[in-house]
């Protein structure tokens, strides 16, 4: 195998045929482009491999491309040609920069810029085309680029010193008056370039003009061409010349950093100090200084502007309309631009600060509207570049606090404007520059960057006494106005499920969202929460000040400014306290809790809890406002939507505003801030916050039993809320160990003094939260309920709420201690037992064969229910003296003691059975409810008593004129058939059967003018499972079927009951009222099989003969028969 061709050896054989080629012609332009190309392509892997060229090779290389250009005109030179030459001669100049004569440098420069201008050697011009032109800015890139000691093959000196040695020598030779027109000349075309649609040749364009400008124009000269830069690269950073869309982002950035480098060179502070443009005064004898400058003014060199006082002035109005313009670069879609725009704004901010004044807020509302980017990259650039400038710039930090102060004050004083013209998008900008002027004073994570302390001063002075509070925030909460919040239906919610007192509910409960009329934005929203935590977050204490003043409106009235002024000392209190009630907020610093934070959140709660049954009032005024002395006269124009009615000269006046109103709904939203205000002070003191539930208790509780769902979703997350903050697993827990403050809360609104209507509510729903702990109470819940029973007992809503109670009571009891249906066997007759169908003829043989056969005699019956001996006989000859008493077996059918609880149930009941003839139907359906719940909790000899006395009146309840008194009389009569079967059957056939068959009647033809039952297929019934007629059904056939299953009922009843119950049979009847069905008819076939089965048949049409008139075609329930006799 032949050794690998040496670098030169490679390029020998590429360069002597280059060479022979030199001349272009028709035939020889072909070979000379392949030529090229194979050149370029040599050069690259070469440098690809790390190998630097030694200048011998260089100029060996050289030559062929020199003669090629020597023997043609420049003019005359294909395009594609010159582009490969340039190409090549461009890797050529990145090892040839080292050791490059000054001469050859001029040269090759002027070749670039003559091919960029389009200019040949006798000033003819031609244009060339896009990818020429790229391959001249890439060779020029080559020699002007800067750079690093790495990059240097030789070892002549130290790396970095013969870097600057290199560029400084090309740096004074491009700085020299006879260089100073071909830079100009070479600047133009570099311009026109950027703005080119053609990508390649714009990028390299623009990293040629900013390393030209900022290394190689004299500081003389760049005023000059200041104006032409600044136009050119502000069209190239706005995309004026594309087509449709923004700017590439990298064109956008590098456009910014050729503006950056022409502006720091021409008006930055260092060049104008030392011309005397500008001066800092720093101590007394600088005001004695001339600001124009030594008389004695040395030439100025050619093509040079001298900078004057006036000069400056001009110049600097000219730049900022300029840099106006770039105001849209901060909604840049790209992370790159916006990243440019950043370093562009914080150079140019850094180093103007004596000579753009005017354009310093111009700049930081760059800065601080790109710390609000979502792209994270950029905020974060962005907030480091802010903090460097106001952290290593001391000098100069007390003049951009300064601006940063009246930037934020602009912003807060705009803000009520922007409310009102529904603009969102401003509003979320407006914000979230607050937002993050705010964020300046806290230190960045990792310890990067300390915070700076005089923002904080700032802001705490804006929300401190001396900030006007009374001012900007009348202005501010005249636009704050929140309408009614929209509800969205979950199939199962969190608050549904606490309130069942369901395990796997969900610990987390989130506050519900308020609305803002004149902001649909969400992301607007979020944004002014976050603002007001974060001005609270900086001002710290002295921002109490302000909340304590949003509190004072806020509990002067219940109207929309009441409501916008505790929302706002909600988020700001948030801030202050570094705790957030929204899940996926988070705090921007963690605040330590001092003394005066918590005195002030302990007074903040007692306050709400002594004023929370006074918000209601119809006195309270609907919204406080400002004095006529203290009040802004500015107009604010307020956007409108709905339609404008138009009256006629003769109508009346017309009304105020067409505006809708929300001020129904505003007393509401009072009610569930406050409780958000309660949960923010209990996060604040944690475990100190105990003791003020004795206040705060009930104002909770009281919000979960509020008709409207969004205070009561905001109560249950603010006791969610609680619970978390005072370190208790669960509100259960919570309320257990503090039962005696509610119940004691409670008992004092249900006094003579003071009572409340919803305070009965407030203990149901105390005693469903607590759930089955809740036992340890319960003598104390129902001896107060009974007392308060004997005062009101002619109150029928106390009379109602507190009967509510007692079954909560009773439930959870039941939940506890209940016990399971009873299960006692069927009553069979002698007919044989059941059989499959295969089975019926052999039973039938083996009984028609024995027909006649003689039983056999088994002796006289004996009855054993009573004694054939006499009493104590069997121990008459055993030594009495020995039995012990106390060793006597114990009756093995005796019950066993009743429980606490179970006695606490018959307290109930007995004391209960009272209010079963009242006068309201609610009361005596409650106490039929109630009564229902204890069956399943009292033993029968507990029971059964109060059943029997109070059975009348539960017979005749099944005769109301309000159809749930009657489906609660059902249910009661259902579970006693379940409980206390034995007790229950007879008196079911005998007593209630009758009143059922009426009542069935009855439904029939209530259903039949009723709204809600089935209107087509026959079906029975309604198409809702909550109907009380569906369950007055379900009561009735559960009844019956318990009933069945005890007692065998006469053969009348029972055919009676087969043929009423076939509609409940039908496919299109509910579900549920078909199961329950199907279950009766199977305990039915239990007593009397062919009795269900010639019913059943002949209903489907199974059966003709005498009993065909059972026929129903319209009934479709062979499904369920077949499910029934397959049974």
């Amino acid at each position: 195998m032949d050794p690998p061709l040496s670098t030169f050896q490679r390029l020998k054989v590429i360069c002597v045929p280059l060479l022979g080629n030199a001349e272009l012609t028709p035939v020889t332009t072909p070979n000379a482009l392949n030529l090229l190309r194979k050149l370029r392509d040599t050069l690259k892997s070469v440098q690809a491999t790390g190998e630097v060229l030694s200048p011998q090779t260089v100029s060996y290389v050289f030559f062929p491309l020199s003669t090629i250009l020597r023997r043609n005109e420049l003019s005359s030179v294909p395009d594609q040609v010159l582009e490969r030459l340039l190409e090549v001669l461009a890797l050529l100049c990145d090892s040839w920069w080292w050791s490059m004569d000054v001469v050859v440098w001029e040269q090759v420069f002027m070749l670039c810029s003559a091919i960029l201008g389009g200019i040949d050697r006798k000033g003819k011009g031609k244009d060339r085309d896009e990818e020429t032109k790229a391959a001249a800015a890439e060779c020029l890139w080559s020699l002007l680029r800067p750079r690093s000691g790495d990059e240097d093959p030789t070892t002549l000196l130290e790396a970095d010193e013969h870097v600057k040695t290199v560029l400084a020598k090309f740096m004074a030779h491009a700085r020299t008056p006879k260089f100073m027109p071909v830079l100009g000349q070479t600047l133009d075309p570099l311009l026109a370039a950027a703005q080119s649609s053609h990508m390649p040749l714009q990028r390299i364009s623009l990293k040629v003009l900013a390393t030209l400008i900022g290394d190689y124009l004299p500081d003389g000269f760049v005023p000059t061409v200041l104006p032409g830069i600044i136009s050119n690269m502000s069209k190239v950073a706005l995309g004026t010349n594309a087509s449709k869309g923004w700017a590439n982002g990298d064109i956008v950035a590098g456009a910014l950093l050729v503006m950056q480098k022409a502006i720091l060179k021409a008006i930055g502070d260092d060049i104008c100090l030392r011309e005397g443009a500008v001066r800092k005064v720093s101590e007394l004898e600088d005001l004695l200084t001339d600001l124009d400058g030594n008389p004695a003014q040395s030439p100025l060199p050619p093509y040079a502007t001298r900078r004057t006082a006036s000069w400056l002035r001009a110049t600097a109005t000219q730049l900022h309309i300029a840099l106006n313009t770039l105001s849209s670069l901060v909604k840049h879609p790209t992370p790159s631009a916006l990243f440019g725009l950043a370093d562009f704004s914080g150079e140019v901010l850094s180093a103007t600060t004596l000579t753009m004044p005017q354009s310093q807020p111009l700049l930081l509302s760059f800065l601080l509207s790109l710390k609000t980017s979502q792209f994270d990259r950029v905020s974060e650039h962005a907030d480091v570049v802010l903090r460097r400038i106001l952290t290593e710039r001391v000098s100069d930090r007390e003049q951009i606090v300064r601006v940063l102060f009246q930037i934020a004050q602009d912003n807060l004083a705009a803000l009520p404007r922007l409310l009102l013209s529904h603009a969102d998008a401003k509003v979320e900008h407006v914000a979230g520059v607050l937002e993050a002027v705010c964020h300046l004073a806290i230190p960045r994570p990792g310890g990067s960057f300390v915070g700076v302390p005089a923002i904080s001063a700032g802001v705490g002075k804006l929300l401190g006494p001396s900030g006007n509070v009374e001012k900007w925030g009348w202005s501010l909460l005249s636009t704050l106005e929140f309408v009614k919040p929209p509800i969205v239906a979950a199939p199962a919610s969190s608050v549904q499920l606490l309130l069942e007192n369901d395990p796997s509910a969900s610990h987390s409960i989130p506050f519900p969202e308020l609305t803002l009329r004149h902001v649909s934005s969400r992301t607007a929203h979020q944004a002014l929460e976050r603002m007001f935590r974060a001005l609270g977050a900086t001002a710290g204490e002295d921002c109490l000040f302000s909340v304590e003043w949003f509190i004072d409106v806020g509990q002067s009235g219940n109207g929309k400014r009441a409501v916008a002024a505790l929302w706002c000392a909600c988020r700001l209190l948030e801030g202050v306290a570094g705790v957030s009630l929204d899940a996926s907020a988070s705090t921007a610093v963690s605040t330590a809790r001092t003394k005066r934070l918590e005195k002030f959140a302990r007074n903040l709660a007692r306050r709400i809890g002594d004023i929370w049954d006074d918000m209601d009032r119809e006195d309270l005024p609907s919204d406080a406002g400002p004095s006529a002395d203290t009040e802004d006269n500015n107009t604010l124009v307020e956007h409108v939507q709905g339609l404008i009615a138009i009256r006629n000269i003769s109508e009346a006046e017309p009304s105020r505003s067409s505006e809708p109103v929300h001020s129904a709904i505003q007393p509401m939203l009072h009610r569930g801030i406050s409780l958000q205000l309660l949960a923010i002070t209990a996060s604040i003191l944690e475990a100190r916050f105990l003791p003020l539930l004795l206040h705060t208790l009930y104002p909770v509780l009281h919000g979960i039993v509020s008709e409207s769902l969004f205070v009561s979703t905001s109560a249950l997350a603010a006791l969610n809320s609680i619970t978390h903050s005072t370190s208790f697993a669960t509100p259960a827990n919570l309320l257990l160990s503090n039962f005696d403050y509610a119940l004691d809360a409670v008992s004092r609104r249900l006094s003579r003094r003071w009572l409340d209507a919803d305070a009965a509510k407030v203990l149901a729903v105390l005693v469903r939260l607590v759930g089955r702990d809740v036992v340890q109470k319960a003598g104390d819940v129902v001896e107060e309920c009974f007392d308060r029973l004997d005062e009101y007992h002619g109150y029928e809503l106390i009379v109602d709420g507190l009967l509510e109670v007692l079954r909560e009571v009773v439930k959870v009891i039941e939940e506890d201690d209940g016990k399971p249906p009873s299960t006692v066997p069927p009553v069979h007759s002698e007919q044989p037992p059941r059989a499959r169908a295969d089975r019926y003829i052999d039973a039938f043989a083996e009984w028609f064969t024995h027909r006649n056969d003689e039983e056999p005699w088994e002796g006289p019956t004996r009855d054993a229910s009573y004694p054939r001996e006499a009493w104590g006989k069997a121990n008459e000859g055993e030594d009495a003296d020995v039995a012990d008493p106390e060793r006597k077996a114990e009756d093995p059918t005796a019950e066993p003691s009743p429980t606490p609880s179970q006695v606490l149930t018959q307290q109930i009941v007995s004391r209960s059975l009272y209010f079963l003839t009242h006068g309201a139907p609610q009361i005596r359906a409650r106490i039929l409810l109630l009564l229902a719940n204890a069956v399943p909790v009292l033993p029968e000899s507990g029971l059964l008593p109060s059943v029997h006395q109070a059975w009348p009146f539960i017979l005749n309840r099944l005769n109301d004129a309000e159809t749930y008194v009657v489906s609660a009389a059902a249910m009661l009569i259902a579970a006693l058939a379940a409980h206390v079967g034995d007790f229950m059957y007879r008196r079911i056939w005998d007593d209630v059967w009758p009143r059922f068959r009426g009542l069935l009647r009855n439904l029939e033809r209530a259903d039949a003018s009723s709204a809600l039952a089935h209107r087509s297929r026959a079906a029975v019934g309604t198409e809702s499972a909550y109907t009380h007629s569906h369950r007055l059904y379900k009561a009735i056939i559960q009844t019956l079927t318990a009933a069945a299953r005890g007692v065998q009922a006469q053969d009348g009843a029972n055919w009676e009951v087969i043929v009423l119950f076939r509609r409940f049979l039908h496919r299109h009847v509910h579900e549920e009222l078909q199961a329950c069905a199907r279950q009766l008819y199977i305990a039915l076939s239990q007593n009397n099989e062919d009795a269900v089965w010639l019913g059943l048949a002949a209903t489907v049409g199974w059966v003709e003969g005498p009993v065909q008139f059972l026929r129903e075609p319209k009934w479709e329930m062979e499904d369920n028969v077949r499910a029934i006799l397959q049974d």
